[in-house]
């Protein structure tokens, strides 16, 4: 649930901290005091396109805080979002939502105070809260939506999820075969390229360590003269010329004086041990030299074998990669490819009986998924008729149907090649007659104003068990529906909050009468500046609101309104003894 909605400098708001509690809530005050403000608050906080204009004239910046509690048991979907992008708060039963709207355009999303994208922020938003204002409820007589609506009524989103992936695999089948249809003389011109290709490479025979191997012999080519003038030097330095004594002489003949020594006096044994060691170093030192200079060669024509053969390496890198180890996945790949398109019609058949494996498999899913469509569809319809008798709608009929369509690539549904994609086999739409002697139409064709408001309330207590969004807020679906309906309306409202926190802006006095708490919105002149602000209601104030809401403040008006205070009270006693 919202627990705590902060606002600062946003519109006409320059600071409001709104507390806020379990079951259901009503928000009301006059036009323009600013309670669609609030709802503009709520939408920009749950990551919607930023403006300028929210920020409050003469501020730097708009801030909206949002904090919600959410235990972890309650909502695994959000907690599993908020591990996969690193948003853990530290508490693991609440979320805080902060966005930040700049004058100079530049905007800041972060939840549980960590920055984040604003795809990211929408998705943890999204599964927080969910807005229906006057025009949104529109959204569900979207055709393209009552297959989502009806598997989430359903929870067939994971066989849903299922199908899609095998759809998924029958579409890179479908794009391999397809490759392999492509125009003959293509083909040719590819199988020439590659075996070119093929050729080239397996002709140089590279080794990934050959360039450094050839780069090194380069160097000691290059240098060979140098190098045979410093060896010979080195050499002499450690064995001297014939005669005379070396480095070699009198290391071995100070190790034989440490020897004496160490006979004469122990503690010297260690210095005898390294002159030893260093004595046989030396000699072993020189002959590695002298083997080195006597193994010395230099052969001009090597060295321009070694250029043409660096020559062949680089044109190679150049065109394959950038290097001898890209080169050769290269031509392994253009024999994975050349060997593909050469048995092509092998490759073809291997592929045209898979296709058609796998689209019985579609079908065998997908018919078993429409199965639990229409079995959920009569489900559905008989609620959304018992809904819609209890908001004064009798008569009105409500039917889910799911049309299928035939395609001669489809897939195979009962002898049927019936037309599919990533949600299956189904044509889903929702149809109703308002009034007795109708024909059922699409939904979005026959509701009015009010009618709208109270089918998608109807749809919405039908779907209150399956949907997981904590919090809903419905801006003034009150809109053109009268008193008596609002009645109902309010408790089917109150209703909802035996599984969501419900929040509702209204105009009507009857559906106010429902609320657990009241706010009431309000706007003054401070300092000169418009502010608006919110305050809660107790009983009397209840009372003093909702006379004004029916449009007046005499004693007839304010008996009025306690009646719809204790005609609510009544009714949700009764729904408690009768859930009891």
């Amino acid at each position: 649930m919202l627990q705590e909605l902060r606002i600062k400098d946003f519109a006409i708001i320059d600071e409001l901290v709104l507390t806020l509690m379990p079951g259901f809530m009503v928000i009301t005050g006059e036009t323009g005091a600013g309670k669609s403000i609030l709802v503009d608050a709520v939408n920009l906080l749950l990551g919607e396109r930023s403006d300028t204009s929210f920020v409050r004239a003469g501020a730097d910046r708009a801030v909206i805080e949002g904090r919600f509690l959410v235990p972890g048991h309650t909502q695994p979907a959000l907690h599993e979002v908020l591990e996969s992008e690193g948003l853990e708060g530290d508490s693991p039963d609440e979320v805080l939502l902060t966005r930040e709207v700049r004058a100079n355009g530049r905007s800041q999303s972060r939840v549980n105070g960590i920055a984040c994208s604003l795809n990211a922020y929408r998705e943890v938003g999204g599964l927080l809260v969910d807005i229906h204002g006057q025009g949104e409820h529109l959204s569900l007589f979207k055709p393209s939506q009552h297959l989502y609506l009806l598997d989430r009524y359903a929870h067939l989103e994971d066989d849903r999820a299922a199908l899609r992936e095998m759809v998924r695999e029958l579409n890179a089948l479908r794009a391999e075969i397809n490759s392999l249809l492509t125009d003959e003389e293509a083909l040719a011109r590819r199988i020439d390229m590659l075996q070119y290709q093929i050729q080239e490479i397996e002709t140089a025979s590279p080794r990934p360590e050959e360039e450094e191997e050839l780069r090194q012999e380069r160097t000691r080519m290059a240098n060979a003269e140098k190098i045979a003038e410093l060896t010979t030097e080195a050499e002499f330095a450690l064995s001297g010329d014939v005669g005379e004594a070396s480095a070699v002489d009198l290391l071995a003949q100070a190790a034989i004086v440490l020897s004496k020594l160490a006979k004469l006096d122990p503690a010297l044994e260690a210095d005898y041990q390294l002159a030893e060691t260093i004595s046989m170093q030396a000699d072993e030192l020189a002959r590695t030299i002298r083997q080195y200079r006597e193994n010395l060669e230099f052969e001009p024509r090597r060295l321009d074998d070694i250029e043409e053969r660096l020559e062949i390496l680089n044109r190679l890198k150049r065109k394959y990669g950038g290097s001898i180890e890209a080169a050769l996945d290269h031509a392994e790949r253009a024999r994975a490819e050349l060997d593909q398109i050469t048995h092509s019609e092998q490759r073809l058949a291997e592929l045209r009986d898979a296709e058609d494996r796998l689209l019985h498999r579609i079908g065998k899913h997908a018919a078993q998924l429409s199965a639990h469509r229409q079995e959920a569809g009569v489900r559905m319809t008989d609620g959304i008729v018992r809904e819609l008798n209890d908001l004064k709608m009798q008569g009105a009929r409500f039917e889910v149907q799911i049309a299928h369509v035939e395609d001669p690539d489809g897939c195979y549904v009962n002898g049927q090649r019936l037309a599919f994609d990533g949600n299956g086999i189904d044509r889903i739409e929702f149809y109703m007659a308002a009034n007795i002697g109708e024909p059922l139409r699409p939904l979005a064709k026959v509701a009015s104003g009010g009618e709208a408001a109270r089918i998608m309330l109807a749809l919405k207590s039908v779907l209150s068990y399956a949907d997981q969004v904590p919090t809903l807020i419905f801006d003034e679906i009150d809109q053109g529906i009268g008193g008596r309906i609002g009645t109902v309306v309010g408790q089917k409202l109150w209703g909802l909050s035996d599984t969501h926190q419900v929040l509702c802006v209204t105009h009507l006095a009857q559906l106010a009468g429902f609320g657990d708490a009241h706010y009431k919105v309000s706007k003054h002149v401070e300092n000169e500046r418009t502010v608006t602000r919110v305050e809660q209601l107790a009983d009397q104030g209840r009372v003093d609101e909702l006379a004004e809401m029916l449009g007046a403040e005499t004693t007839a008006a304010r008996q009025s309104a306690f009646d719809i205070l204790m005609l609510a009270r009544r009714a949700k006693e009764g729904r408690r003894i009768e859930t009891a």
